[in-house]
């Protein structure tokens, strides 16, 4: 345990570097800031088949539907619908309480056993920035093509979506509160950009 947690303080996020910027270029109108080191798990089966309903076994709780959902299990922990058969589990930091990444990973595999689909530990694919207050809407709006008002984007929805040209997983959490998934090699670009579209309400 006290390897683990070694291991755990010496991790690095993508913009661990640019935390001061994300700070000094916030306000109470649009704040952004790194939410690093979320466990993601890719899921990929075909729904209302045998192996769906092993990993929603093993899960607790339900795989989302449609397109744009997010279903809620326990433990924080929260699955979004990126295509028919492809689902991200994301669960909290696990320095924070939450789930080893490769501890879910196997236990889902196993729960899949011999029958289709697929478990991959995704982790270190992306990083999520998060963008919150009663302008952020309007820093996303200059970039994203998507239609945010909250009755066609209600809480509770993610899709992936282009942030200018960079392509992302877009979670509205709160009425204010965006999650923003890019990828980590796009990280601080997508960090900068929407840094430039926070400007005018600093």
């Amino acid at each position: 345990m006290v390897e683990r947690t070694a291991v755990l303080e010496r991790r690095r996020s993508p913009l661990q570097r640019m935390a001061r910027e994300l700070e000094t270029g916030s306000s109470a109108n649009a704040a952004l800031r790194e939410v690093p080191f979320l466990a993601q798990i890719g899921l990929r089966v075909v729904a209302d088949t045998p192996s769906a309903a092993a990993l929603e076994a093993a899960l607790s709780g339900p795989l989302p539907e449609g397109v744009g959902d997010v279903t809620g299990l326990p433990g924080d922990r929260h699955v979004l619908w990126l295509a028919p058969d492809e689902f991200l589990l994301i669960t909290p930091d696990e320095a924070d309480g939450g789930d080893d990444p490769v501890r879910i990973t196997d236990e889902l595999t196993a729960a899949l056993g011999e029958l289709p689909g697929q478990v991959v530990d995704l982790s270190a694919n992306r990083t999520t920035l998060e963008l919150r207050g009663p302008r952020a809407q309007e820093v996303l709006d200059k970039s994203c093509r998507l239609d945010l008002d909250p009755v066609a984007f209600p809480v509770g929805s993610a899709l992936v979506t282009l942030l200018g040209t960079v392509g992302v997983v877009l979670w509205r959490v709160t009425p204010d509160t965006w999650r923003i998934m890019p990828r980590s090699s796009f990280a601080t670009h997508t960090a900068q950009w929407l840094l430039d579209g926070m400007r005018e309400f600093v």
